[in-house]
């Protein structure tokens, strides 16, 4: 299994981190470059706990303060990559912003990092603390549910984005039983993997979308 999971992070990682260069280069306009900063940010934050983790397979370390670490810079930076992705989806569908939505929008993100702050998080421990787990994911959950909306509603409008919302809302399906059980049942860890196939589709729908003319409303 160490082999299998190494070898899915590491192409995880460099497909993200290349994606993200790749968009940010051929990038046409503002909407465009928050997809290649959102992909950059999701690969290079992930890579915190990813690379600490396929090494702790292969030497012989502590890495618990590492993984811990890395988990929190992951938990910070999949709450931005959320926040760019609800820009993306303003500038991509030249929807009117909302401004309750978008405050709601911040204040959860904002809410998330707090939390993340707390002691109790016990990120130098590694801890898998459940209490914890669920406190600071319930402003993350919220909040990837508000951008998953926002997809779901205009599915229709534009054939290149129109799984977005499945792919946010099963990313979050697999994420949910992780982030609450893991430390109790560490086999649900294995459900990291169907989630991180569903970045790497949101991935492939920023890199298609390159390749479109800009989306049009009229």
């Amino acid at each position: 299994m160490k082999y299998g999971e190494s070898f899915f992070d590491i192409f995880y990682l460099g497909f993200a981190i290349i994606s993200g260069c790749v968009i940010l280069h051929k990038a046409r306009n503002k909407t465009e470059r928050l997809m290649g900063f959102a992909t950059l940010l999701l690969g290079c934050g992930d890579a915190f706990h990813l690379i600490p983790r396929v090494l702790n397979y292969f030497v012989d370390a502590d890495f618990s303060a590492a993984l811990g670490v890395g988990k929190l810079v992951t938990s910070l930076t999949m709450t931005v990559f959320y926040l760019l992705l609800y820009y993306v989806w303003l500038g991509h569908y030249r929807a009117k912003e909302n401004r309750g939505v978008t405050v709601a929008v911040w204040l959860l993100t904002a809410i998330r990092f707090v939390l993340c702050m707390f002691h109790q998080n016990g990120w130098l421990r590694n801890s898998s603390d459940m209490t914890w787990g669920i406190i600071r994911n319930i402003p993350f959950v919220l909040l990837g549910a508000v951008v998953c909306w926002l997809y779901f509603r205009q599915r229709a409008d534009d054939p290149v984005f129109r799984r977005i919302w499945l792919y946010i809302l099963l990313s979050f399906l697999f994420y949910i039983p992780v982030a609450v059980g893991a430390g109790l049942v560490p086999l649900l860890g294995m459900l990291m993997l169907p989630k991180t196939v569903c970045y790497i589709l949101m991935i492939v729908v920023f890199l298609r979308s390159l390749n479109k003319e800009p989306f049009n409303r009229a």
